[in-house]
């Protein structure tokens, strides 16, 4: 008789269930979907049980269909009022669910991917709730996502640092609207024209005005006032008729982070704004960016600092203004290209042909690499914070 061989049933690995979270209360809601949309596509259904999460533009939370159906639509009208009622029930379920470690979407889920760019999804609020659910997270912390967005403090880290940047001046709206004259004189007293007018809390370039003369000051001012308490007026780097090499970096890591190939954006507008970002076809994305050893070494290493400098995790993309350098009389280079920090962005554009992405894809990390990647960081990040004692009994 032939012995048969014994079968062993090896165990199915537990796939990790993750929820991707998008949308949000914030100018960028629109940029958010686009993002979970390219994820959801894209990542390994075979190692992930994915749960979408949305979140509307009044803040309502939306799970399972009712989350698809706005990533599938979000033009539609405001539900009718009998409707209302019902969405409210699971916009309480699931944020309050959230916020619990005993809930039931807090239980269920192993890691969450937030998406949510800009306001309430990347300044630090969203993430103090998954602190309160100790539950894994994509991206940094509750103080890394709140510095990189606050363009204000984060230039204050930069500058302890030691990192170059442009001169800027920072205002309060309160300050623009008691007097507007007195503000006008401090800007015109430390930067020269043209100026960049920006809501200090925002990101995508949305509220962000280019401003070359006094004449348009004002309305730039009023512009970036809607969407921020607190305004930063930025030096423009190459001086009039000289337009800026706008170069990128993108980073991926927690404490031992990594830089990417430097990147360049070559803007179909004056500058790269919301427009010429997502509705226009005629920004050149160039990868990677034709740099000096030197230069590129030095932009790399910067984007890193910049990362620490933040207490950043998981990802970002760094964002540098190149000075181009100026030539004498005699047609030879008089004063040398300058390289200045710009900002960091700890919840960058997700989409697989968002420049983060791509950055990485260029260095050799593809777009569903990158993706498990994340998903690791935030694992390897929430097991380390398991070290911390947070109790003296």
């Amino acid at each position: 008789m032939t012995k048969q061989k014994k079968q062993t049933n090896k165990p199915t690995p537990k796939k990790l269930r993750v929820g991707i979270l998008f949308g949000g209360r914030s100018g960028e809601h629109e940029v958010s979907l686009l993002s979970a949309a390219s994820i959801l596509k894209s990542i390994d259904q075979t190692r992930y049980d994915v749960i979408p999460i949305g979140i509307t533009k009044q803040g309502q939370w939306l799970t399972s269909g009712d989350a698809q159906s706005l990533l599938a639509d979000d033009t539609k009208p405001a539900p009718a009022a009998k409707k209302r009622a019902a969405i409210k029930s699971i916009e309480l379920r699931a944020g309050a669910d959230l916020a619990q470690q005993n809930g039931s979407l807090a239980q269920s889920l192993d890691v969450i991917f937030p998406v949510l760019h800009g306001t309430f999804g990347e300044d630090g609020t969203i993430q103090g709730l998954f602190e309160l659910a100790d539950i894994a997270y994509v991206g940094s912390g509750v103080l890394g996502s709140a510095t990189g967005m606050d363009k204000s403090a984060m230039k204050q880290l930069f500058a302890a640092a030691g990192l170059p940047q442009t001169p800027h001046v920072n205002l309060l709206r309160s300050e623009w609207k008691a007097d507007a004259k007195r503000c006008i004189k401090r800007i015109e007293k430390k930067l020269a024209y043209p100026v960049f007018v920006k809501p200090a809390n925002l990101g995508s370039s949305v509220g962000i005005s280019k401003v070359h003369d006094r004449d348009e000051l004002a309305p730039a001012m009023d512009l970036a006032a809607s969407f921020d308490r607190k305004l930063i007026i930025e030096q423009g780097v190459g001086g009039p008729g000289a337009k800026p090499r706008e170069l990128e970096v993108a980073v991926l890591g927690n404490d031992s982070p990594e830089a990417s190939v430097v990147g360049e954006i070559v803007p179909g507008a004056e500058f790269y704004d919301y427009n010429a970002k997502y509705h226009s076809d005629a920004s050149i994305p160039i990868i990677p960016a034709k740099l000096s050893k030197s230069e590129a070494k030095q932009i790399r290493e910067m984007a890193i600092a910049a990362f620490r400098a933040c207490d950043c995790a998981g990802l970002a993309r760094v964002d540098f203004l190149m000075e181009p350098a100026v030539k004498n009389k005699k047609g030879k280079e008089g004063k040398p290209a300058r390289i200045y920090l710009n900002e960091i962005n700890t919840m960058p554009g997700f989409t697989s042909i968002s420049m983060y992405p791509k950055l990485w894809e260029a260095t050799g990390l593809p777009y569903k690499q990158l993706i498990d990647r994340l998903i690791a960081l935030a694992t390897e990040r929430h097991q380390e914070k398991q070290q911390t004692t947070f109790s003296r009994v």
